[in-house]
């Protein structure tokens, strides 16, 4: 066991250690204790900022997130995967899969037999691991006898592959900001034997404020600022451990935020096309349309009829989407996807109850709004380095090497793209 330092680490953060809150769970492969041969590994922060736009440290005060590129690598963008929406983006960046191959291609979809929807607001499915494909960072981890720990990140609820982190935390918005960072501490404070090699942390400040009041709002920039406080407030909290050479930070978003334009008019599909026997999925920038029963020769029709009509975007089967958005017709992706241009808008019927944010993403991933961040640091990261755009899909083979865990199946990640960032270990 590494004691702590007197006076750095103090009794409340010992005792945030120990909180049997509601939530966690005894891990099902480590069993909450590092196998010997995996203590002296190094640990592994993952921070996601949800909305947080690849260029909001340009526009805005981002001290914190500064310094971890100051002390790291900052990427000039981070690229989503399609649908640039907050499950599948999450997800690929745990897993280094798009979504149709690790089965969450949206926050809202059904099962490819249609009899099951699968919704980030039912906790049922959310916490079920038979939706998702794939193996993220920390069933990797624990797997191989290293202790994970989560406090909000997608995927970490579900029982993926029979595992979950050894701490997890049903997600709770009301759970402030700074009581998840200190618990990232307080678990780092623990003993070596169990002490996380991995953990997971989520913010939704930014998200939130941009879609409630638009993305050049002061209520988004006072959320861009509070963000960066709970990054300072993690860096401060590291820099008082014994163990801080051995750890990396690394912080990403899942996708960028844009803005309507508002002299566009959204375009209704059911004043083009009839959606008897339709389910649909709309989220502004694009709407996805499942059918009760499998229809080639309906989709086309449906494709055809919104094409003709609309000129602020295109209605696509999945095998006929562009190559980079990585749909296929075997997946869970839906029948007909209707997906707007830059800023337009789409919706399947006109309900007044439910208007446009007034800031959103959605839009397709080569629309430069919806890029994300990638920043990091880390003991075998060099310093001060700047990277090109990265795809969000390329960030867990870095993760795995980090741990030096091997990677078990394919993945869509290029491990040229970071892994050759780290300098050989000492």
């Amino acid at each position: 066991m590494e004691p702590p330092r007197e006076l750095a680490i103090s009794k409340r953060l010992w005792l945030l250690a120990g909180l049997l809150w509601a939530g966690v769970c005894a891990g099902e492969a480590s069993g909450g204790v590092n196998d010997p041969s995996q203590v002296a590994k190094p640990y592994l922060i993952l921070v996601s900022i949800d909305g947080f736009r690849w260029d909001y440290s340009r526009r805005f005060d981002t001290p914190a997130l500064d310094r971890i590129a100051a002390n790291g690598v900052r990427a000039a963008a981070l690229i989503p995967v399609y649908p640039t929406l907050t499950f599948p983006n999450h997800y690929s960046i745990a897993t280094g899969l798009y979504p149709a191959n690790h089965g969450l291609v949206g926050n809202r979809f059904p099962s490819k037999d249609r009899r099951h929807f699968f919704s980030l607001h039912d906790r049922s499915t959310v916490e079920d691991g038979s939706w998702y494909a794939g193996e993220p960072v920390w069933v990797a981890a624990e797997r191989h006898g290293l202790v994970s720990a989560a406090f909000f990140f997608v995927g970490t609820e579900a029982d993926v592959a029979g595992i979950r982190p050894t701490h997890w935390q049903t997600f709770n918005p009301a759970i402030a900001a700074v009581r998840r960072v200190d618990q990232a501490i307080a678990w780092l404070s623990m003993p070596a034997e169990r002490r996380p090699h991995v953990i997971t942390l989520y913010f939704e400040d930014v998200d939130d404020a941009s879609h409630d009041y638009g993305i050049d709002s002061p209520q988004t920039a006072a959320a861009i600022e509070r963000v960066d406080g709970y990054v300072e407030r993690l860096l401060e909290g590291l820099e008082s451990l014994p163990i801080a050479d051995r750890v990396y930070v690394v912080v990403v978003s899942d996708h960028g935020q844009s803005s309507y334009r508002r002299e566009l008019q959204t375009f209704i599909i059911d004043e083009v096309v009839d959606l008897e026997g339709v389910r649909s999925v709309d989220h502004g920038p694009v709407s996805f349309l499942y059918f009760d029963e499998p229809d080639a020769a309906r989709a086309a029709a449906i494709c055809e009829a919104i094409n003709a009509r609309w000129r602020r975007g295109r209605a696509v089967v999945p095998d006929d989407a562009p190559e980079r958005w990585q749909t296929t017709g075997g997946s869970r992706f839906a029948d007909v996807i209707v997906q707007a241009d830059a800023r337009a808008a789409v919706r399947s019927t006109r309900d007044p109850a439910h208007g446009l944010s007034l800031g959103d993403h959605g839009w397709a991933p080569d629309f430069p709004d919806m890029h994300g961040i990638f920043v990091a640091m880390g003991p075998r990261l060099p310093k001060g380095r700047r990277i090109g755009a990265i795809d969000a899909v390329d960030v867990y083979p870095l993760l795995m090497e980090i741990l030096d865990l091997p990677i078990s199946g394919p993945i869509d990640g290029d491990p040229e793209a970071l892994v050759p960032l780290l300098t050989e270990a000492q």
